[in-house]
């Protein structure tokens, strides 16, 4: 039996799991959050400590610390939870792509390893991994980046940001390497699971202020999504999606969020003086710092 947990992180409205075995108490966290208030440039483990409390109190083995992506809204707090707990840190193989993509937006230097040796585990579409009595089979699911992945863990499909609550549709796809099409044919694959699937999302900005939502199923979703069930095309979905990211404001943490989490949840190197800092490129000619290079993708 698959039993989830589902932590809440109001500032960044994302979601951390618990997922475990009930038989073996063999668990994974999906997406644990490394909590930052940018405006003083001030570290917080608050939420991951919330998270190995439970780890604790129930008396789970943590394995797996799974990343569905590199996130660009939240700092990851994988390799604080990995000191605590032990676990092997776990991503897509494509990570690598993304990797590249961020060390040139950031000019990272030859220190910045492009080759994911971050993570401990890579997975590429189909692989497996056992968590007690349980199968983790991974789903490379491109669109909102290129490395994205979805985990199937029992009856529970832990998607990321590939899918939202179905009234909330899926994910913005204008970050460098992003596709619309590919969103589209990912959520789709996702759709021909088992209608009594559960699936789980990382972020609800509940719309229209209805209740917080974390949890629908394969046929929900299939049934009501407002981007892609109810036999919406793929066009269609690529002429709104496109149009609906050209108006989004880019997320507060982003730019500290992706050159954290390139790295694996890892904070950059510091100087010789022992202090660390965070780039923000400039984009001289306006607009969001990664404008150009989203269009030279």
């Amino acid at each position: 039996m698959t039993r989830v947990q589902h932590f809440y992180d109001q500032v960044t409205a994302t979601f951390t799991y618990v997922v475990s075995d009930a038989e073996t108490a063999v668990a994974a966290i999906i997406d644990p959050v490394l909590d930052l208030d940018y405006a003083s440039g001030t570290l917080s483990t608050r939420s991951a400590d919330e998270v190995i409390e439970h780890i604790r109190d129930n008396n789970l083995s943590l394995r797996y610390i799974l990343e569905t992506h590199i996130h660009a809204d939240h700092l990851s707090s994988a390799p604080y939870i990995r000191e605590q707990l032990g676990g092997k840190i776990v991503t897509g193989s494509q990570i690598t792509t993304v990797q590249e993509t961020f060390a040139t937006i950031f000019a990272e230097g030859d220190g910045f390893r492009r080759d994911g040796s971050q993570f401990d585990l890579m997975l590429s579409d189909g692989d497996t991994l056992s968590l007690g009595g349980l199968d983790v089979l991974a789903f490379h699911v491109p669109g909102h980046t290129p490395a994205c992945v979805a985990y199937l863990i029992g009856d529970a499909l832990f998607v990321g940001d590939t899918l939202f609550m179905p009234d909330a549709g899926t994910a913005r796809c204008d970050f460098p390497g992003g596709d619309a099409k590919s969103l589209y044919e990912s959520c789709q694959r996702l759709l021909t699971l088992p209608d009594d699937t559960r699936v789980f999302v990382c972020h609800d900005y509940q719309p229209g202020g209805r209740d917080l939502g974390f949890e629908s199923t394969v046929a929900e979703q299939r049934d009501h999504n407002i981007h892609v069930g109810a036999d919406i095309s793929a066009d269609a979905f690529v002429a709104m999606r496109e149009a609906r990211d050209a108006g989004l404001e880019m997320p507060t943490l982003l730019l500290p969020s992706l050159q954290v989490n390139m790295r694996a949840g890892n904070l950059p190197p510091t100087d010789a003086s022992g202090r660390l800092f965070l780039k923000v490129p400039i984009n001289a000619f306006g607009g969001t710092p990664l404008d150009r290079f989203a269009s030279e993708e």
